[in-house]
């Protein structure tokens, strides 16, 4: 339904996730029936979670842990990991400076060139160790880089911008980066975002995306939507973004992943996003908060280190408990962070979806008051939803 802003300007209503709740249905089912297996490319997951490739997120320990437990992570191409021989020190140096030099301090390190050998490295230290290398990159980063990352042998390359469209428009001096032609050539998949529209989400399909991203501005890190204004809420992003995978999946026989990426830090939040249409989460704060992250108990956007308007900021999230705790449990806090796939086997037992397609097809209501509603003594006393 259109809404009118003024005159000659209409708008259309959209939905984040804090403002939907999933509905039961006429079944449920136990919790160890349900199945959350998902493929991305020719790689199948137990576990429909990634983690972001943020430099305070994913490092090759971390990128090879998640691998063993059942999920994913994606490293940075264009970070810390691949400027600099041992990061380590580098990432002390964020990790204490304060908060007002912080911003300076990031354009300093990230002037540093990135070294083509230390991008192979790494990928080879992650598939040593038996990980799958995920690796990302900007579409300049990709149009450089993107020979290497397939030499080196890496699994999977996530073409990452701000916005990525199959219709960008350079200055004469620019040849842009041709989305389906790059994903014709490399040898690995490739999935492409990050978009929040259906048309969008259909040329990227079009283009040969592996899977396609979903989400502009809602990372608890990410100022996008404050500094440039532009985002969709992620409900309705997902659900549009979804229409159009299943749109050609009927014309073509091929079915293409959709992930929900940012703004997710409960386990109820990643189930939102699937019964929203996604196949599967990125997930950036929660994974920053292991004890295993090389952020330090600090997590920052991608964006954040640009040289002339950053688009991200350095925000404590601390630590909490294992990266096993986090994604498999046992659960040692009350607030939804840890066992996230404990959360999402129980949400589907609860609505009697027994694997990610009928979670898919879940009913969902508009429900502004649901974290809200009856918690006044958890919010009094910063418990549990309240915190």
């Amino acid at each position: 339904m259109e809404i009118q802003l003024g005159r000659g300007k209409t708008a259309r209503r959209a939905y984040g996730i804090d403002e939907i709740a999933l509905v039961p249905g006429n079944r449920t089912l136990d919790p160890s029936l349900a199945d959350t297996r998902w493929k991305i490319g020719n790689i199948e997951r137990e576990i429909p979670i990634i983690a972001s490739a943020m430099d305070g997120v994913v490092d090759v320990k971390m990128a090879v842990r998640l691998s063993q437990l059942g999920a994913l992570g994606v490293i940075n191409l264009e970070g810390i990991q691949t400027r600099y021989a041992d990061p380590e020190p580098i990432l002390d140096r964020i990790a204490s400076v304060g908060k007002d030099e912080f911003v300076s301090l990031m354009q300093e390190l990230y002037a540093e060139p990135i070294k083509p050998e230390l991008i192979t490295k790494r990928i080879q230290e992650i598939k040593e160790q038996g990980g799958i290398a995920a690796v990302s990159a900007t579409p300049i980063g990709a149009s450089k880089y993107g020979e290497v990352v397939a030499q080196a042998g890496a699994d999977l390359f996530f073409i990452q911008a701000t916005v990525v469209s199959t219709a960008h428009l350079s200055p004469e001096s620019v040849v842009p980066l041709d989305l389906a032609e790059f994903c014709r050539s490399m040898p690995i998949p490739v999935i492409l975002g990050n978009c929040v529209t259906y048309e969008v989400t259909l040329n990227l399909l079009k283009a040969g995306a592996a899977a396609v991203l979903v989400g502009i501005g809602p990372g608890a890190a990410c100022t996008s939507r404050g500094v440039l204004g532009v985002g969709v809420p992620q409900a309705t992003a997902i659900a549009d973004c979804a229409a159009a995978r299943d749109d050609y999946y009927r014309e073509t026989g091929n079915y293409i992943p959709i992930i929900a990426d940012g703004g997710l830090i409960t386990g109820g939040d990643i189930c939102k996003c699937i019964a929203c249409g996604a196949d599967g989460v990125m997930i950036g704060s929660p994974f920053a908060r292991a004890a295993e992250a090389p952020g330090r108990g600090f997590h920052w956007g991608m964006a954040t280190p640009s040289p002339v308007l950053p688009r991200g900021t350095r925000i404590r999230v601390g630590t909490t408990g294992t990266l096993e705790q986090i994604l498999t449990g046992p659960a040692g806090l009350d607030d939804g962070t840890h066992n996230l796939l404990g959360a999402l086997k129980t949400s589907m037992g609860t609505l009697g979806a027994k694997d990610i397609k009928e979670m898919q097809q879940v009913e969902v209501v508009i429900a502004p008051s649901l974290l809200t509603e009856g918690k006044v003594y958890q919010k009094a006393q910063q418990l549990g939803m309240g915190k």
